[in-house]
């Protein structure tokens, strides 16, 4: 088995597909965060609001105001750096901390497919995709057009992993045999062009749901198999476009679209590298050479460790929530971090009441004074955003002179088309619960079953 490793890490391969990724990635990365700003949604999210909710752990991660621009022009410059390949090292490390720090000031804008920007981002540090074709080549007259195979595979394996892992999330029966959420959220896709009467009938529903957990499963093979690879890529073009058509995705779909790429051969990215070299006047042949880049052995005994544990916390990470008691898709313990991909629709509300313990004295928040509507949506169905709301609202009412506070709540979440029912106890004081990675027992239990994985 060592040995095979070891001829394994030896084996090389072309420098083409992992260059073309470089580009179409830093190039989506830099659409994406232009995209982001003309919509305001910086203001909007980070330098308007008074409070951020936290990620356990990374309290200390908040917006710093109007100096949050100056994080995002970081992100953009490092962004295009990445494209061109220049600097590339210093580029994709400033990247990955610019990015990732916008992911971590504030848990409302959490999404899947910013957390696999940030992990993606991270395994590109330890990847030559600076080698052939880019500005540090041309620069330094040193280009190879050979990396190592396992570079590639890196990428591949990672992709492979969070479509997998979103098939396996939706062998569920409230995805299966109910058809939740897409029966919620299609019918109301009406006034889309010539699919929107479509968008009603409910054997749709479930071909939408049936199509989406065999295309997750399935399409990494497909990928991977050269006689399945060109309608395999059909597929993935027709699905994302269709979701980005159906939901308000942004570029996600656009940005595994390009990714799917780098499962073809080297001679297609060839081709679009001669492309990119006719629309710029690069001359390709320049940086064409039988080089092959070689990491040392100090450098292996560093990379093979951290990607290895890496790609053990891809493995394992989304299945923490068998830990914990009770349904995933309501308590959320587990839930993030794991390839679950619009498999939930949730609504609530959530009043909280301040108590004093001695006088028994008592009035309710008004959650406009503190939190944007989109903040209250977020908070209202996650328990640990209550717990976290909770926490705030003691500390500021005692800093107003506010004596023997408690904090209770008043919670009904409705999940999948449910009734609403009550969500949080009512009697425990959240000011003395304290956030950890133990199961939250103050969430009333599901009183319904959703059977799978």
């Amino acid at each position: 088995m060592n040995y095979r490793l070891s001829e394994y890490f030896k084996k090389n391969t072309e420098a083409a597909p992992l260059a073309v990724f470089r580009i179409f990635f830093g190039l989506m990365m830099f659409i994406s965060i232009i995209r982001f700003w003309s919509y305001g949604w910086i203001e909007k999210l980070y330098v308007k609001p008074t409070f951020f909710f936290s990620y356990y752990g990374f309290d200390f991660v908040k917006p710093i105001g109007n100096y949050t621009y100056l994080v995002f022009i970081i992100c953009a410059i490092s962004s295009i750096c990445i494209t061109l390949g220049f600097k590339y090292r210093i580029a994709i490390i400033a990247f990955f901390l610019s990015f990732t720090y916008i992911e971590l000031m504030d848990k409302t804008t959490y999404l899947n497919h910013y957390y696999f920007i940030s992990v993606l981002s991270f395994l590109l540090i330890f990847l030559p995709a600076n080698a052939y074709y880019s500005l540090d080549a041309k620069i330094s007259r040193i280009s190879y057009q050979k990396i190592p195979t396992w570079t590639v595979d890196a990428i591949k394996l990672l992709l492979g992993i969070v479509y997998f892992y979103a098939g396996l999330t939706k062998l569920n029966s409230d995805w299966l045999v109910n058809a939740m959420p897409l029966k919620i959220w299609l019918p109301s896709k009406y006034d889309i062009p010539l699919i929107g009467d479509l968008m009603q009938q409910e054997w749709v529903h479930y071909a939408f749901s049936y199509f989406g957990a065999i295309y997750d499963l399935a399409i990494p093979f497909l990928l991977l198999y050269r006689k399945t690879r060109v309608v395999a890529f059909g597929f993935v073009v027709l699905f994302h476009v269709l979701t980005r058509v159906l939901f308000p995705i942004g570029m996600f779909p656009y940005i595994m679209i390009v990714g799917a790429t780098i499962f073809f051969d080297a001679n297609i990215h060839h081709k679009i590298i001669s492309w990119i070299s006719k629309i710029f006047a690069v001359s390709k042949s320049n940086l064409d050479s039988a080089k092959s880049f070689v990491y040392s052995q100090n450098m292996m005994k560093i990379i093979i460790p951290i990607l290895g544990l890496f790609f053990v916390i891809q493995l394992l990470l989304p299945f923490r929530y068998m830990l914990y008691p009770g349904e995933l898709f309501w308590t959320e313990e587990g839930y993030r971090f794991s390839w679950r991909v619009m498999l939930m629709e949730k609504a609530g509300y959530a009043n909280f009441k301040i108590v004093n313990k001695e006088t028994g004295k008592r009035f309710y928040v008004d959650n406009d004074d503190f939190l944007t509507p989109f903040q209250q949506k977020q908070m209202a169905t996650q328990p640990d955003f209550i717990l976290e709301y909770a926490h705030y609202l003691k500390e500021h009412f005692e800093s107003q002179g506010h004596q023997n506070v408690q904090v209770f709540v008043e919670s009904y979440v409705a999940l999948n088309g449910r009734l609403s029912s009550q969500y949080i106890d009512p009697n425990v004081d959240l000011g003395k619960q304290k956030e950890s990675f133990k199961h939250k027992t103050w969430i009333i239990p599901f009183k319904d079953e959703i059977k799978g994985l």
